[in-house]
């Protein structure tokens, strides 16, 4: 960097705001967390909170509501600093980076009311706001060094074991909070879980480096209806997903997805009609979509005709409790596993 492009830098830090965004997921909130509110609280008037991954269900990546992660942050500070601190959930977009974008804007809009207010947008030099900036060209950045090289995974995965984040990682704000979700039902299934993920990896800790899997899934659309299953075990007991699983040695993708459909569904249509209406495929690949390691998933996108009859019939079988249908303007974020409510929006253009 030039001279007078770290002058040109030191300037825009000099700077004072209206209003500093700050965006993270704040699972949980600690000490790097709060680090970058004190600055932000000393350079601007008000500080917007967009905690991110908002309506989902509770999961080991995602254990906390944005209420008790806006607890976590507002009872880190004083009444008259609270008051200038606004929590604000953001919905993940997985795959549609135009879409978060308008989520963003919207988050921000519902507390400046002026998209072209003074907006700047603060977080840590060299982390994934470095790639926010390039987003948002119309607001200026503020970095602030990373405070002790502070992770939220490492604090997230060791308390869903049954351990207690120390007072040295996290303010008591977010031990109370987190003692308090302790003492629920909720914890205790994500404990299960976590115990379960952490038995599940070991198989491949002799390993020369982490697998990569390979699932299938299928997406079937008929009448405004999509068929779903709910998970019969972990990860994600109860939860709704897309019919699919993992591939086996000898077969391809999209024969796994039949198989899978067959298996998980019992779908009453036949073999040929079926591969006749494979409308399309996506390929799903963010490295966190699940806790199980990294997974990749080809999803295959079946539009059945319409038929007076009515909908096939379905019955869960294999990892599926029930196979049912389920009215589009019914998908619930809250009640999908992993990514599949993205891969869902993703592919029918919802």
């Amino acid at each position: 960097m030039s001279d007078s492009s770290e002058q040109h830098s030191d300037k825009k830090n000099d700077k004072h705001y209206r209003y500093l965004v700050f965006i993270g997921r704040f699972q949980p909130f600690h000490r790097g967390h709060k680090a970058v509110i004190d600055e932000a609280l000393k350079r601007s008037d008000e500080v917007i909170m967009l905690i991110g991954s908002a309506n989902l269900p509770r999961s080991l990546r995602n254990p906390f509501s944005v209420a008790e992660r806006a607890a976590m942050i507002k009872g880190a500070y004083s009444a008259e600093e609270a008051a200038r601190i606004h929590c604000v959930g953001l919905d993940d977009a997985l795959y549609n980076d135009t879409r978060w974008l308008q989520y963003v804007q919207a988050g921000v809009k519902s507390v400046t009311g002026d998209l072209q207010a003074d907006i700047g947008l603060i977080g840590h030099s060299k982390d994934s706001s470095s790639y926010y900036l390039s987003l948002f060209p119309n607001w200026a950045s503020v970095s602030v060094p990373n405070y002790h090289n502070l992770s939220a995974t490492p604090i997230r995965d060791s308390y869903l074991m049954g351990a207690t984040p120390t007072p040295d990682r996290t303010p008591e704000s977010t031990r109370k909070v987190l003692n308090d979700f302790k003492k629920t039902a909720e914890y205790q299934q994500l404990h299960e879980e976590a115990d379960f993920i952490d038995k599940y990896k070991r198989q491949w800790e002799s390993a020369p480096y982490p697998p990569t899997f390979m699932t299938a899934d299928a997406l079937i659309v008929q009448s405004g209806h999509i068929l779903l299953v709910e998970r019969r075990s972990m990860p994600g007991r109860g939860l709704w997903a897309l019919p699919g699983g993992f591939i086996n040695p000898k077969e391809t993708l999209f024969d796994a997805c039949i198989r899978e459909l067959r298996e998980e569904t019992r779908l009453k249509v036949p073999e040929p009609v079926l591969r006749g209406s494979c409308h399309s495929q996506h390929t799903f690949d963010d490295p966190y979509r699940s806790a199980r390691g990294r997974t990749i998933t080809q999803a295959f996108y079946f539009q059945l005709k319409n038929d007076p009859k009515g909908l096939p019939k379905v019955k869960g079988g294999d990892d599926a409790a029930q196979a049912f249908w389920l009215p589009l303007a019914e998908l619930d974020a809250k009640m999908m596993f992993e990514d599949h409510y993205a891969i869902i929006t993703k592919m029918v253009g919802l």
